[in-house]
């Protein structure tokens, strides 16, 4: 009688801890999920923080592009107002698309395509696009991973306070299309 009340003391023990180590790993998943969200905010921020240098500069050259310029800041302030990924998601298409708009036009300004702070936002740019790609795809990563923890025995018995989190995907076939930044 008494290894059988071990054996199930032990099993119990056993079970509580395994599933208190499942709950801790649950929730360190979702922390680096936010964590990889809070990453592609840090880096479009940034983004968002070069485009009024981006107007400043090219706005003595473009006099008659006034309506392209208002594009992009009207894009930069929506973007700056979105919370959640699929309002980030659709703000950061709408970047895209206005900064498009900057780069095509400024290919008929030769002037501006060798100005030196045009010069350095371009690479400034470049840069920062790069770093808005990692960010997507370590949040995109670190979702998958807490999105299939979610769904897999054991943790899914220990998954009910959890809901799965929102993938980063651009949504407009336009916004795939990458930033042309050559002068």
């Amino acid at each position: 009688m008494l290894p059988a009340l071990i054996l199930i003391i032990v099993i119990l023990v056993v079970v509580v801890f395994g599933g208190i180590s499942i709950y801790n790993g649950l929730v360190a998943s979702r922390r680096e999920a936010e964590n990889a969200f809070s990453q592609i905010d840090v880096q479009l921020k940034r983004r968002y923080d070069l485009i009024p240098n981006l107007v400043e500069t090219v706005k003595g050259y473009m006099k008659h592009e006034q309506e392209t310029l208002e594009k992009v800041i009207q894009a930069r302030n929506s973007a700056l107002g979105a919370r959640s990924i699929s309002e980030k998601t659709a703000a950061d298409a709408q970047v895209t698309s206005a900064l498009n708009g900057i780069f095509a036009l400024s290919e008929s300004y030769p002037e501006l395509r060798s100005n030196e702070n045009m010069l350095s936002l371009q690479e400034e740019l470049k840069s920062t696009e790069n770093k808005i790609a990692f960010a997507r795809q370590y949040y995109n990563d670190a979702v998958t991973n807490f999105n299939t923890r979610l769904e897999t025995f054991p943790s899914k018995l220990f998954a009910g306070g959890f809901k799965a989190k929102e993938l980063f995907e651009l949504e407009e076939p336009e916004a795939r299309k990458s930033i042309k930044v050559s002068f």
